[in-house]
């Protein structure tokens, strides 16, 4: 035979425009017409995009604002710390002589500055926890003696009035600078500014309020640590100068707490040395280090580096998404299991509809777009709720709760993008079955 004579092949017909759009109206039909089927259907995607989104947003605010105390600590900066000893010798010593004397000394501070190289800043400051007054009103506050550049040093921004300066300092002026939440219990109706506060026998005159901090190296004072306060006074602070703390209560500190005499001799509660650059604090850390490891008998003294603090933070809050995000794709499995599952007996349901219509003309390839767009559509439809509740739930946590929460601009986007795929791999195998149907079987099918 003369190949000119065969017939010529069948035109093979596309997807145009026209049957797309025809293919999403019966898709949109069909949900329509099953509308609480398809709600329920859809609620396994919308609580796994919704989950996806407020998990993430939640971790991430908690992460933020972890980093941010760690930054505000400064990362060039190395925080040392005095610690109580706990061991049997000291106590015994301590029983003997009445007065525990331990943690950061003038000798220390005068090695650091002398022999470790880059140190440019070094402020020192001394903690003592006592009630503080005003007329009859009292708090359980600690008074910290520091010096003037104490808050650029810990990046604390003052709310109200100024911070005291180096001529008060030396002049040994009876100033002082309230946190926010001491003032706001001291003074509950008024301004504290100009008003005067008083310390044991010690009066001091209210200058400036300065913004909370929560220290990320703060340690229980319960727990025989000492220089910073226990949780129940965490930012109850009055700054003054360190010459005047000095002045006021000595060398030796004394506590007189429920019958209890307590008596410690710290020079130092708490000293920040700051390098000149990132580069240095870990070599500096460690040369700080050796040089009170050589002053001191016993381990007093704790070091901290809030660059060491920054990476670790970093590296958890990773770890922490990935886990959370983990948990909630969960979630969204099992919403495309459910969504299987309902195909599957749709096509059974419909077996005859898919008979007629492939008698008619239609080709497998309509079946399976039919049925591959309807399960986009589940999805689809589910992801956008998902991604709108999930905007919105954070917000409301942080507007009832007082949590910080972050939504990532790439969270919506990826969570809903992870609904559609998940409609497209989870609708494949319904929408086959379907289309592997022999037209005879389906239009016998009651």
């Amino acid at each position: 035979m003369n190949p000119a004579d065969l017939p010529p092949p069948p035109k093979l017909r596309g997807l145009s425009p026209w049957r797309l759009k025809r293919s999403i109206a019966l898709g949109f039909k069909s949900i329509w017409m099953r509308k609480l089927r398809s709600l329920l259907t859809a609620l396994g995607i919308v609580f796994g995009v919704c989950s996806v989104i407020s998990m993430l947003a939640i971790g991430e605010g908690a992460s933020f604002e972890a980093q941010q105390q760690i930054k505000d600590l400064g990362s060039q900066n190395i925080i040392i710390q005095s610690l109580k000893p706990t061991n049997t010798s000291t106590a015994g010593e301590q029983t003997r002589s009445l007065v525990l004397e331990y943690g950061l000394t003038n000798k220390d501070l005068s090695q650091i500055q002398n022999t470790v190289p880059g140190v440019n800043v070094v402020v020192p400051n001394r903690r003592i926890k006592d009630f503080i007054w005003f007329q009859s009103n009292s708090v359980d506050a600690s008074a910290v003696g520091t010096v003037s550049w104490y808050p650029e040093m810990r990046s604390r921004d003052m709310k109200k009035g100024r911070f005291f300066t180096q001529v008060e300092n030396d002049s040994r002026s009876n100033v002082c600078v309230l946190t926010e939440k001491l003032a706001k219990q001291l003074f509950p109706l008024a301004s504290p500014l100009g008003k005067t506060v008083r310390m044991r026998t010690s009066y001091f005159r209210v200058i400036g309020i300065i913004e909370d901090q929560v220290d990320a190296t703060k340690v229980d004072d319960s727990s025989g640590t000492n220089p910073v306060e226990s949780s129940s006074g965490e930012g109850l602070e009055m700054f003054v100068p360190i010459t005047v703390l000095k002045d006021h209560f000595g060398d030796v500190l004394i506590k007189y707490r429920s019958g209890s005499f307590e008596a410690e001799k710290v020079e130092f509660h708490e000293v920040t040395v700051q390098v000149e650059n990132s580069e240095q604090v870990v070599s500096s850390a460690k040369a700080i280090n050796n040089i009170i490891e050589r002053n001191h008998a016993s381990q007093d003294y704790k070091i901290t580096v809030p660059l060491e603090l920054l990476k670790r933070a970093e590296r958890t809050k990773q770890i922490f998404n990935i886990v959370l995000g983990s948990i909630a794709a969960i979630s969204l499995i099992v919403g495309g299991i459910g969504i299987m599952n309902i195909m599957l007996a749709t096509v059974t349901e419909r077996t005859r509809e898919i008979g007629v219509r492939r008698a008619l003309g239609a080709r497998k390839n309509d079946i399976v777009l039919q049925f591959l767009i309807e399960t986009i559509l589940l999805s689809g439809i589910g992801g956008i709720i998902g991604v709108g509740l999930g905007i919105a739930i954070p917000q409301l946590i942080s507007h009832f709760a007082g949590m910080k929460t972050i939504i990532q601009f790439w969270a919506p986007t990826v969570a809903f993008s992870i609904s559609v795929v998940i409609g497209v791999v989870f609708g494949i195998y319904p929408a086959m079955r379907a289309a592997a149907m022999s037209p005879v079987e389906a239009l016998r099918h009651e």
